[in-house]
Parts: structure tokens; C-alpha cells; sequence
């Protein structure tokens, strides 16, 4: 797998934003939405959520502070339950790599953190064919086009539960170009950046 360079991919501000993607961030922004669902902005539409089951929180739990502890005494910090913001798309990890002080990254309307500032992004998978196409390709596509340089996925539906390492965006392709899968049992390791050397075994996937 290729090594990759943490560093901050630029927001492109001449890129264009199409009529649809202004509609939905402006509905977006106005949803107000029962406790325990949250709403995101995927691929020219609104989703909405509910929070995850107890599998789903177990796994974003373990790995969050393992990850506190990989990271101690570093720059960047393991956050949770925020909008990372790329082109009026807003996507809410189950957990991601950014600066200690989020205030360093502001999204131009102050209502989440620009993607650009993120160095990774962790999804656990839901049950569901939906959930589980949201986080294996369209969020992948996303986070791809928002150029940020680490997806990983914990997924227990990919056959006896695999996590896939990917690296290397290519944004004009929305695509990573290395990916490494791992099935549960071994370690899976972040290859650079600042969770560089992170490993995500069966400390953390095991039933």
C-alpha cells in the first residue's frame, strides 16, 4: 500500500455548486429533527438516521479510545458527533482525526468542521442494505472527493467481519486508489498520517 503524506488537502473555491446541492443545504440547515436521528448530505440527497445499535456503539467506543491512547501527546485528536463539511455536503463520521482545537477548521458557515482539516475518518457499518451501500461506496465516492487521505471501515457484514484500510484519494475520480482489507483476527494498521502505526485488531472487533 502506498505511503501517504499527512498533509491538508485545499479546498478548490472555484468549484462550482450546483442548484440541487444549494436546494439541499439550504433544507438541510433548516431540518429540526427528533432526538436520537441525525441527517447528512450523501450523493445529491438527505439521509436520515437513526442512531446506531448497541454492536454499532461498542465498536465506535473501543476504537475511540484505543485511538485516544495511539494519539496522546500528538497534535491531532480523535473527535466525535460533529458535521464535516466539503461543497455543501455534510457527513457525520462515527469518528474522525483533526486538530485538538476544532476552531482551527471552521466550515465557511461555522456549522461543522471543513473536511480539508480532517486526516481520517472511521465508519462502523450498520445493519441494513442501505446502511451498509452508504458507508462501502457512497461515502466512500465522498470522502474520496473531499480528499481526505484515510477511510477506514469496520464492517461485521463483509463475510465474518473485515476492516478495510484506504488511502490515497484521487478527488476528480472519487476514488482511493489503495485499499487494504483485513479480516477480523489481525491487526489492521493505519499506514501514515498522524494515526499512523494504529492498529485495529481483535481488542476491538471481537464479539
Amino acid at each position: 500500500m502506498t505511503a501517504l503524506a499527512h498533509e491538508v488537502i485545499p479546498v478548490v473555491e472555484d468549484e462550482s455548486v450546483s442548484e440541487l446541492d444549494e436546494i439541499l443545504w439550504q433544507t438541510w440547515k433548516a431540518m429540526e429533527l427528533p432526538e436520537g436521528y441525525r441527517a447528512e448530505i450523501i450523493e445529491g440527497a438527505i439521509e436520515v438516521s437513526p442512531t446506531g445499535r448497541r454492536r454499532h456503539a461498542v465498536l465506535i467506543s473501543r476504537t475511540r479510545r484505543a485511538l485516544d491512547a495511539h494519539l496522546a501527546g500528538r497534535d491531532y485528536v480523535a473527535h466525535q458527533d460533529a458535521n464535516v463539511i466539503h461543497r455543501r455536503k455534510s457527513w457525520i463520521p462515527d469518528i474522525f482525526v483533526g486538530p485538538e482545537d476544532l476552531d482551527e477548521i471552521p466550515d465557511e458557515e461555522d456549522l461543522g468542521v471543513d473536511a480539508a482539516g480532517v486526516v481520517l475518518v472511521i465508519e462502523v457499518v450498520s445493519p441494513g442494505r442501505r446502511n451498509i451501500e452508504r458507508d462501502r461506496v457512497r461515502k466512500r465516492r465522498e470522502y474520496a472527493r473531499a480528499g481526505i487521505p484515510v477511510y477506514v471501515i469496520i464492517d461485521d457484514f463483509d463475510e465474518d467481519g473485515a476492516v478495510l484500510v484506504l488511502t490515497t484519494p484521487n478527488p476528480a475520480k472519487a476514488k482511493y486508489e489503495d485499499e487494504h482489507r483485513v479480516p477480523y483476527g489481525a491487526d489492521a494498521i493505519i499506514p501514515s498520517g498522524p494515526a499512523e502505526g494504529f492498529a485495529i485488531g481483535e481488542v476491538i472487533t471481537k464479539a
